[in-house]
């Protein structure tokens, strides 16, 4: 599953990049375009910071930064190898999303953002709704399905747990 989640992943970023290629070539010419009213344009901007532009001018460590996190999530899938699908998933979108920014950064010192929506001021790209979306699940992940289990808790083939949780389970069935 950690290959899938990381070709995913990969198609996102490449995804994400063609979506830049087409607005960085068609729309940096006219700037903005309304698609449905006032409500959403497409609206070049060159952000040389992270979300909403903060810390501008600190590229080299916001890119440091993003790839230290990207191998910790994939160093965490190839390792513990969680169950079902849904890390899988929550992983692809923030690798995705992380690299497709990574590579702006890299090749152009800035993301190219695009994405203009009147409820939601600031600009975004594909990438920053992946990563957004990825970190929602990821938190949800973290806090309902990851398993809560102490370190010293029953695993398959420990007998010595087990005899010490049957034990304990006697106890209170005595004090009954």
């Amino acid at each position: 599953m950690p290959f899938v989640a990381l070709a995913i992943g990969a198609a996102l970023a490449a995804l994400d990049q063609f979506f830049k290629y087409l607005v960085v070539n068609n729309l940096q010419p006219d700037g903005s375009v309304n698609v449905i009213g006032d409500f959403f344009k497409l609206t070049y901007v060159e952000n040389k910071g992270v979300a909403f532009g903060m810390f501008e001018g600190l590229q080299w460590p916001i890119i440091v930064l993003t790839v230290i996190l990207l191998a910790v999530i994939v160093i965490y899938m190839f390792r513990n190898k969680p169950e079902g699908k849904f890390f899988y998933i929550t992983a692809a979108l923030i690798i995705g999303g992380g690299v497709g920014n990574l590579i702006d950064r890299i090749v152009y010192r800035f993301v190219v953002d695009y994405l203009s929506f009147s409820i939601f001021p600031p600009v975004c790209n594909f990438a920053d709704y992946c990563i957004v979306i990825g970190v929602i699940m990821l938190a949800v992940y973290l806090l309902f399905m990851t398993d809560k289990k102490p370190v010293n808790a029953v695993k398959a083939g420990d007998k010595e747990a087990e005899n010490k949780e049957t034990e304990d389970k006697e106890a209170e069935n005595d004090e009954a």
